[in-house]
């Protein structure tokens, strides 16, 4: 299959074939810790508007946004895994807005078909892919705010690709822990800690914790994050 690795919200927009929007710190980790925790859906969306307007339709819907690291006033959270108990989702519909990955989605339009990528269901994502054999696979790499690039998206691009290829990637337990020193660093700063606990990016790290993927679908009310276990 022809693999190719494309960049941001332009990225995104040229993205085609089957593409998987990768969004590691912290939107689709987040979305896998949610269904995890027993989220009855997951709805991703792209503007704050859109975000409120659910809570009209669904009284009892959980909120999760965040615009620049920070959690949108009026959601129920920010987006902080670490932050997500059971008791607060389980069986709820949860509609969730994000800077970057959810961006991903409502621009990726040349899509055959939408996977969200992190390190937590890598596995899964490329094993999903393998079966599905597309001819190609375009790998968006989402980064800051969809604007600049992430070290840790990147690096999430390279191991699916590795994936996918057979190549692997003996070193990725390495290079995981090291992000705590670039891409991740932020999550380390006492200063931040309410914004950006390190427990989420311990969180977000760990490799292949889920046996499921997120398949992006789009019914009569929007996109929808579709757990399929592989």
């Amino acid at each position: 299959m022809d693999i190719g690795i494309f960049h941001l919200i332009e990225g995104a927009k040229q993205a085609d074939g089957l593409v998987v929007i990768i969004d590691v710190f912290r939107a689709f980790s987040m979305e896998c810790y949610l269904y995890a925790l027993g989220a009855g859906e997951v709805r991703p969306v792209g503007s704050i508007e859109e975000t409120f307007a659910w809570r009209e339709k669904d009284r009892d819907c959980i909120l999760i946004g965040e615009r620049h690291g920070k959690k949108i006033e009026g959601c129920d959270l920010g987006n902080s895994p670490s932050s997500v108990y059971p008791g607060l989702v389980r069986g709820k519909r949860v509609i969730h807005t994000t800077s970057a990955g959810t961006q991903g989605i409502v621009n990726a339009g040349r899509a055959d078909e939408i996977l969200t990528g992190s390190f937590v269901n890598a596995k899964p994502v490329a094993e999903y892919i393998r079966r599905k054999n597309p001819e190609k696979v375009s790998l968006v790499c989402m980064g800051k705010e969809g604007l600049a690039e992430a070290e840790e998206d990147e690096l999430c691009a390279v191991y699916l690709k590795s994936l996918l290829t057979g190549a692997g990637m003996p070193d990725i337990d390495l290079k995981l822990r090291n992000l705590r020193f670039g891409g991740g660093a932020h999550f380390f700063h006492p200063e931040l800690q309410e914004i950006y606990p390190e427990q989420d990016f311990w969180m977000c790290v760990a490799r292949d914790r889920f046996e499921f993927v997120l398949r992006i679908d789009k019914d009569s009310e929007g996109f929808i994050a579709r757990k399929i276990v592989v």
